[in-house]
C-alpha cells in the first residue's frame, strides 16, 4: 500500500502548524470559558497535539457524526452516532475538524450545536481543501489549505486504515477503490 502514498506533508511541518494556531487560540481566548468538541475519529491525533498547545484551562467532549462509510466520497446523509456528553450552553465552543472537505457534515453538526446555545461557536481544521467547501460559517483557525486529494495519515484514514501514519499522505489511487 506504500507504493500509493505520496507525502504531502511532514510531521515537522504538522508540528509546526499546530504549535502556531495552539499560540493563536491561547490568545484569542483568555479569560473565557472554552470548550473544544472533536468529530470522530480523524481529529483525534490532530485534536490531542492541539489540545497539548493550548494554555488555557478547558473542557474536551467529542461527537461522532457519519456520511461516508467506508466510501471514499461523502453520501451528503449525516447521520449522529454520538452525540457530546457536556452542556456547552453559555460557553466558547471550538469543533475540531481534520480536514473541511464539502463542509456539509461541518453544517449539519454546526447547526446541531447551535441549538445547544453556546455563547459563541466556531471552526479549527487542520486541513481545507478551499476550492471545493461549502461551509456556511468562517473556519476560524486552519492548519494548511490543500488541493481536493484523497489523503490519510495523522488520523484520517482509507477504509480505516492509515491512521497511525505520523505524516498527511496523499492517496493516489483513490478513485480505482
Amino acid at each position: 500500500m506504500s507504493e500509493q502514498l505520496e507525502v504531502f506533508l511532514s510531521r515537522d511541518e504538522i508540528a509546526r502548524k499546530v504549535k502556531e494556531m495552539g499560540a493563536q487560540i491561547t490568545r484569542d481566548f483568555q479569560g473565557r470559558d472554552l470548550a473544544l468538541i472533536g468529530l470522530l475519529r480523524g481529529c483525534f491525533i490532530f485534536m490531542a497535539d492541539l489540545v497539548r498547545c493550548i494554555d488555557l484551562p478547558l473542557t474536551v467532549d467529542f461527537m461522532e457524526v457519519s456520511s461516508y462509510d467506508d466510501n471514499l466520497t461523502s453520501s451528503g446523509n449525516v447521520k449522529i452516532l454520538k452525540d457530546i456528553k457536556n452542556s456547552i450552553e453559555g460557553k466558547h465552543v471550538m469543533l475540531i475538524e481534520d480536514v473541511i472537505d464539502t463542509g456539509h457534515t461541518l453544517n449539519f453538526v454546526f447547526e446541531h450545536l447551535t441549538l445547544k446555545r453556546p455563547s459563541w461557536l466556531g471552526i479549527a481544521g487542520l486541513l481545507v481543501k478551499a476550492q471545493k467547501h461549502k461551509f456556511k460559517a468562517p473556519i476560524n483557525y486552519h492548519g494548511f489549505e490543500i488541493p481536493d486529494h484523497f489523503v490519510v495519515g495523522y488520523g484520517m484514514d482509507v477504509a480505516g486504515k492509515l491512521r497511525n501514519l505520523d505524516h498527511v499522505a496523499i492517496y493516489k489511487n483513490a478513485s480505482e477503490m
